[in-house]
């Protein structure tokens, strides 16, 4: 089974909470430590991976959310 890398983080809690918005929506995620562990809270580097199958679904969970542009009325 293959998995593709959505996004990558410095801070694994960021990557573990962007898992758990994930899985309230049923799409399965793995995180994956890309370096050493982190050394006095600076962090190391963490990829949030999914099945193909759910990539795009999974990108536009974890987005940021787009601010609807000012009408000049």
């Amino acid at each position: 089974m293959s998995w593709i890398t959505l996004t990558t983080t410095s801070f694994r809690w960021e990557a573990e909470l962007m898992q758990q918005l994930l899985a309230a929506h049923q799409i399965p995620a793995r995180i994956v430590d890309l370096g050493i562990a982190s050394y006095l809270g600076a962090g190391s580097a963490t990829a949030l991976q999914v099945l193909p199958q759910h990539q795009r679904t999974a990108s536009l969970l974890i987005s940021p959310v787009e601010d609807e542009p000012e009408s000049g009325d």
